[in-house]
């Protein structure tokens, strides 16, 4: 495949640009608003869907505040202003409105009197729909008014968001580029990760286009880390051919034998894994899985493909506008501890690891709300002085459809659910049941449950679950319960009901491909342990930070950014441990500055999120830092080394282990190498970078490196270490532990 990519390098990238230019309008193309977060199984859907369809003008779409200082909202003239203010509003944008005034509700008017407020229902495209009468709805003569409700509030927070990413990207970018080019050591290699990037956005957003801004984010957070962190694999492989005397071509065929199937196998790894979120039925997290799992496929054959026709247009010159030596391999070094005490370093990580997994238990979830905005701004202020200064939660009651039987055939009213009525009333914490519409084709009545309950309590729950208890009787033929506090309970008891199922698909899918790649039924196991202990952990310390106030963000944890972290760091930590068996079974990848290196990228991307304006994008970038160090140091650099050397050659069972481990404890090292001395060695000058000696006939080249070393007391002999396909090196220490020198020779 290498010598294949090699000779067509040209047309790839040729065709690989044409590719970019078409799908850009289409993997740029509008993204789409929030929602699809309710599973369309549970009550608090069915309601909300008859809410819209069976009781029109009374679905809360926008909320219109009305304030005057001296006027009380009894007199005569405020009625007039109101109402008519609402009835220029365009039909074709609006479906009916809802006001004091048409039902009677003492609840819509502030303890004042001189607050009420109206709710307007839309047509169609809502968000459009609202941006054709936004302006309208403000023209009131002599009152003060602001507007807010679901879709303003939406409007707001993906505004924000957009004027947010701006300011990211203005800080994030000079601060990538930067780390770009010293992680990858100069401005030409520098470009291959953007390229690979950019392509594995633009083709998995082709791919599904008009995702949500959630799964936008993954895509964008997912495909710059997967093509950072194998452009680097395939950057290090490649470098190292070329310094063997390798010429471009032999380069790129052994590039790709070595460290690319090490980067095929990561990238299914990812897909089958992420794709377990379709398992769940909320349509947004089905999306949000098919678009992991794309990007994930689009980075690996980006980076099979685009990348090593780069790698073979450039050569050497790769390396050209160095800004730091070129990084060479090494075969010792800070690591040791691992190797001479996995014990401890196993208990140790293990424990730091539980206990920042402590919070989790105590961290509540729900979806963003007003309370995501900035404190000024009006959709949260409108919202806030309703909960203030009118009923508690009077703009979310409980909604209780009760689809009735008449015995007489007769139309339904609402004395056909008095006996209901009387019972809901009789609950502890209920203030007051109202009749909120009818539905006289469908023979329904909607009431509304109102309940003086913070609606993240424990308390809140156990009243949904006595309504829905005691809404029967022997007339009643179906009786559905919604609303926001009902919506959230489906929402997290069908997040908990397949939580598990999702944890075994996605666990058994990494074991699998592991097993299958790498021939093991052991390696897969520390993999999925150390996964879970990772994920517990990170999510402890977003949990403590978000229910903190740290980041000024009040409410609940918002699922979709809890998911969102969780999506993007188990990608990445995927990626990190098929990188650190295949550097167990071959030194072809050198795991610890790719892991190191890519995880600091990401980073800097995501902690420019703390400059955002919306509270719950500072958490996702905060979030996001602490996931990906978590993993990266934590878990694959310490933790998961750790467990494989205290397995030892068990963790290659059924099959024997590799016959030449690197000779580096901790992380390449696996069980200990033979002690065998080095075949003897005809020293030569190196002649215009060409191998001039030979060793037992065979050509060799020798390196050298000043770096200090560390020395043992009685230093082994050196120990011959196969580093590419058709090539084994050794490495001495120079006396005093100076530095080092290497020797390849040819197979």
């Amino acid at each position: 495949m290498g010598r294949l990519v090699y000779r067509g390098r040209w047309t790839l990238l040729a065709l690989s640009l044409v590719a970019a230019l078409l799908v850009a309008p289409l993997a740029l193309s509008e993204r789409a608003v929030g929602g699809g977060f309710e599973d369309p199984r549970a009550d608090s859907a069915t309601a909300a869907r008859w809410s819209a369809e069976w009781y029109a003008g009374q679905s809360p779409d926008v909320v219109v505040l009305y304030r005057h200082p001296a006027v009380k909202v009894r007199d005569p003239r405020y009625k007039k202003a109101v109402h008519d203010s609402l009835r220029g509003l365009p039909a074709e944008y609006v479906r009916g409105m809802v006001t004091y005034w048409t039902t009677g509700s003492k609840a819509m008017v502030s303890r004042d009197g001189h607050s009420t407020y109206a709710i307007v229902t839309l047509k169609g495209a809502k968000r459009a729909s609202y941006a054709a009468v936004a302006a309208r709805l403000r023209t009131v003569k002599n009152l003060r008014v602001a507007v807010g409700g679901p879709v303003p509030v939406q409007a707001e927070l993906d505004g924000a968001a957009a004027a947010d990413l701006a300011r990211v990207g203005a800080v994030a970018a000079p601060v990538l580029l930067v780390l770009l080019v010293v992680v990858f050591g100069s401005l030409v290699a520098a470009v291959i990760p953007l390229v690979v990037g950019l392509l594995a956005v633009l083709g998995a957003l082709a791919l599904q286009p008009g995702v949500s801004v959630y799964s936008f984010y993954v895509v964008v957070f997912l495909g710059l880390g997967l093509a950072a962190e194998y452009s680097l694999l395939l950057l290090r492989a490649f470098r190292e051919e070329i310094a063997g005397g390798a010429s471009n071509e032999q380069a790129v065929a052994g590039t790709l034998a070595t460290a690319g199937r090490t980067v095929a196998v990561a990238g299914v790894s990812v897909a089958a894994s992420l794709l377990g979120l379709r398992l769940f039925p909320q349509p947004f997290l089905g999306s949000l899985g098919l678009a992991a799992a794309g990007v994930a496929l689009v980075a690996s054959v980006a980076a099979l493909l685009v990348a090593p026709a780069l790698l073979g247009v450039l050569g050497p010159r790769v390396d050209a506008l160095r800004v730091r030596p070129t990084p060479v391999r090494r075969d010792g070094g800070r690591w040791e501890g691992v190797a001479r005490r996995p014990v401890v370093y196993l208990v140790a990580v293990t424990v730091v690891l539980v206990a920042l997994a402590g919070p989790l238990p105590g961290v509540e979830f729900g979806n963003a709300d007003h309370r995501a905005l900035p404190a000024a701004s009006e959709g949260r202020r409108v919202a806030e002085t309703i909960e203030r200064d009118f009923a508690r939660n009077a703009l979310s009651p409980i909604d209780v459809h009760v689809v009735v039987e008449p015995l007489d055939g007769t139309a339904v009213t609402a004395l056909d659910v008095r006996p209901i009525t009387e019972r809901l009333e009789r609950l502890p914490h209920v203030t007051g049941v109202e009749t909120a519409g009818l539905s006289r084709p469908n023979r329904a009545v909607r009431l509304a449950v109102r309940h003086d309950l913070d609606p993240l309590s424990a308390q809140a729950g156990d009243l949904v679950a006595a309504i829905r208890s005691a809404a029967a009787g022997p007339d009643v033929r179906q009786v559905v319960v919604g609303g926001p506090l009902a919506a959230r309970l489906d929402l997290l008891a069908g997040l908990s009901a397949t939580l598990p199922w999702l944890a075994v698909v996605v666990c058994s899918a990494m074991a699998l491909v592991l097993s299958l790649a790498f021939g093991s039924l052991v390696l897969p196991v520390p993999a999925v342990v150390a996964s879970v202990l990772s994920a517990g952990a990170s999510f402890g310390v977003i949990g403590w930070v978000a229910g903190s106030g740290f980041l000024g963000l009040a409410g609940p944890l918002d699922v979709s950014v809890a998911l969102l972290i969780g999506v993007v760091a188990f990608g990445l930590s995927v990626v990190h441990q098929v990188f650190l068996v295949s550097e167990a079974r071959t030194t072809a990848a050198a795991p610890r500055e790719v892991i190191i290196g890519a995880a600091l990228l990401v980073m800097a991307v995501a902690g420019a999120f703390a400059a955002a304006g919306i509270a719950v994008v500072r958490l996702l970038g905060v979030g996001l830092c602490v996931a990906v160090a978590v993993d990266a140091v934590l878990v694959r650099l310490l933790l998961v080394p750790a467990a494989m050397r205290l397995l030892g050659p068990a963790s290659w069972w059924p099959l024997r282990a590799p016959e030449a481990p690197a000779a580096t404890p901790g992380v390449h090292e696996i069980e200990p190498p033979r002690e065998t001395p080095a075949p003897p060695r005809e020293r030569r000058p190196l002649t215009g970078g060409r191998p001039a000696i030979t060793v037992k006939g065979r050509p060799a080249v020798f390196g050298a490196d000043t770096d200090p070393v560390p020395v043992p007391a009685e230093p082994p002999q050196p120990v011959w270490v196969k580093v590419a396909a058709g090539r084994t090196r050794a490495v001495r220490a120079d006396p005093g532990g100076a530095g080092w020198t290497w020797v390849e020779v040819d197979d």
